[in-house]
């Protein structure tokens, strides 16, 4: 046959909490659910986990039937060791030390020095966490794992039953408790009026023992003289069938040994029951009160006291993985291919590493192993990659494009590191660019955002730190040997578009593909560029540059003659 399958998921509870709720809601049914919370304070699972969800989320599940509690393992420290007493519900303590040492071996742990189970069955739950030193913050690394680990546990609540009427449906606590409460009064009734019937029917039959007890010797006469003495004791004695059959399955000696007496008090002590019975089912509060007197016993019988207590905490976080690893110099490099590597320290000639053939270097940047390396491509997208995570330059690296999606036919431009706040410009060889901050340019994606629009044609520069904004200098130069010097400020600064133009390349030029920009430095004061031309390269000292200083947008001062095939500038260390 077709069967349809519900999710249902209704978390244990205290007994006597809710034995209490109900008793209220049956002697009040007008209570609200706030009034039942007051008993029924939330779940109550097997540990003594700590559940930490709100009150008012709690209550909220109780309203609606759906939502989520959280639990969190018990802690305490003991003689500097951090020690975990109690476990959520249904979480292995084995599978917790193995997710905590997965952690350590990763490097994503330093504060830990060592794990240790001591569970025995005096100690259900023991388990033992040694900070690597006194200056560890236990609250702040007991966060990081309730995150991080199965010891916080969220627990899906959806009270969706089958109730009276045969159809699943969810249910609110008031809603559950009434049709619960119904169901139970129907079943005590259903049971005392079954003892009712019984009860009856024994008296019924004392009736017939009692007529023959006061008649024993004819009654034993009929048995042994007629073939059929059935129908000749309910004709002698005006006895029912029920009652005859009553007298002759009764054996002889039992028969003898009839006393008046006890017939007639266990007929005095059922007709007291049938009465009581009668009484309490014809009136809807002896019936109410059957329940609750049995509500109460059972309490008290099976009852026990909370397990779960219910404090409420603020949410835990992780610990940053960054604020976790060593903080090392590096440089990024980036080759012309899209590969990229990561070497220690700053001290690194990029230009002088090996690189595959037909491959060459493309750009570098310097940086922490602690942050995150931002890599921008031909079409203007930024992309993201945590620095610790690149490959070692001890080799030619990795393709880029096998952990990022850049466009189809995409190239990669250049790369940038550093905090957050620090500056970069960003332009492209049709003249155009602006300054942005490096947290506006982090993509979350594999396939990057959009941050810089280039013009039709135009092509991504490698992008250039600004230390100063307000002193820094700017310097492009194009294909052709105009180069033109300006302050890094009077570019605007904002978190992606076209940007504003820096130096003047006539379109029709650009389009014939006659002029464009060869390369931008950013540069402090006393500084020397290094322009790369067909000729050589040429050393601009800082006293030469006022040959070049111009205002933005213009096209600024002519290189000397033989230079000016360039295709590239840098600032000279």
């Amino acid at each position: 046959g077709i069967a349809v399958g519900m999710a249902t998921d209704i978390p244990p509870h205290n007994l006597r909490e809710v034995a209490a709720a109900c008793i209220r809601l049956l002697e009040l049914p007008n209570t609200t659910i706030p009034e039942l919370c007051r008993h029924i304070r939330g779940p109550d699972y097997p540990t003594e986990a700590e559940i930490i969800s709100p009150k008012a989320e709690i209550r909220q599940i109780y309203e609606t039937g759906n939502g989520s509690i959280r639990a969190r393992a018990k802690w305490e420290r003991e003689n500097g060791d951090i020690v975990i007493t109690a476990l959520p519900h249904q979480v292995s303590g084995s599978k917790v030390l193995e997710q905590i040492a997965q952690q350590m071996n990763q490097k994503k742990l330093p504060m830990i020095e060592d794990l240790r189970d001591e569970s025995d069955h005096e100690h259900a739950t023991r388990l033992v966490i040694v900070p690597r030193s006194n200056r560890v913050d236990p609250v702040e690394l007991m966060d990081h794992l309730f995150t991080t680990t199965d010891l916080e546990r969220t627990y899906r609540v959806n009270i969706n039953m089958i109730g009276l009427g045969g159809r699943p449906r969810v249910y609110n606590l008031k809603e559950l408790l009434s049709e619960w409460l119904g169901f139970r009064t129907e079943t005590v009734r259903r049971r005392l009026q079954y003892r009712l019937e019984h009860v009856k029917e024994r008296l019924h039959i004392l009736d017939g023992l009692l007529i023959a007890f006061l008649n024993l010797d004819e009654v034993i006469r009929i048995i042994r003289r007629e073939d059929e003495p059935k129908p000749k004791l309910i004709k002698r004695f005006k006895l029912t069938d029920t009652q005859a059959e009553a007298i002759l399955e009764t054996r002889l000696r039992h028969l003898a040994k009839l006393e008046e007496m006890k017939i007639r008090g266990e007929q005095d002590e059922l007709t007291r029951e049938s009465k009581h019975l009668e009484k309490t089912l014809k009136s809807k509060e002896l019936l109410k009160r059957v329940v609750r007197d049995e509500l109460v016993a059972d309490a008290k019988e099976f009852g026990d006291d909370r397990r779960s207590p219910i404090i409420e905490r603020e949410a835990a976080k992780a610990i940053d993985v960054t604020q976790l690893l060593p903080t090392e110099p590096i440089t990024v490099i980036l080759s012309e291919k899209g590969w990229v590597r990561a070497a220690k320290g700053h001290e690194v000639d990029a230009r002088t590493l090996d690189y595959k053939t037909g491959d060459g270097f493309r750009h570098a940047a310097r940086g922490k192993s602690n942050q995150l390396a931002v890599f921008i491509d031909s079409t203007g997208r930024t992309y993201s990659l945590p620095a610790h995570k690149l490959p070692s330059a001890r080799g030619h690296g990795e393709p880029l494009s096998t952990q990022l999606r850049p466009p189809p036919g995409a190239s990669f431009a250049g790369v940038m590191i550093g905090d957050p706040n620090e500056l970069y410009l960003l332009s492209t060889n049709a003249g155009y660019g602006f300054v942005a901050k490096l947290e506006d340019l982090i993509a979350n994606k594999k396939a990057g955002k959009a941050v810089l629009k280039p013009t039709k044609g135009a092509k991504v520069l490698p992008p250039q730190p600004v230390t100063d904004l307000n002193k820094d200098l700017l310097a492009a130069v194009t294909t052709t040997g105009q180069m033109l010097v300006f302050k890094v400020k009077n570019l605007p600064q904002m978190p992606k578009g076209k940007g504003n133009k820096i130096l003047n390349v006539p379109t029709a030029k650009f389009i014939k593909g006659e002029e464009a920009v060869a390369g931008t430095a950013v540069f402090g004061a006393g500084k020397h560029l290094v322009v790369h031309t067909s000729k050589g390269d040429l050393d601009v000292s800082p006293e030469e540059l006022e040959l070049y200083e111009g205002n933005r947008a213009q096209r600024g001062g002519r290189l000397p003659k033989g230079y000016q095939e360039v295709k590239g500038i840098e600032v000279k260390e």
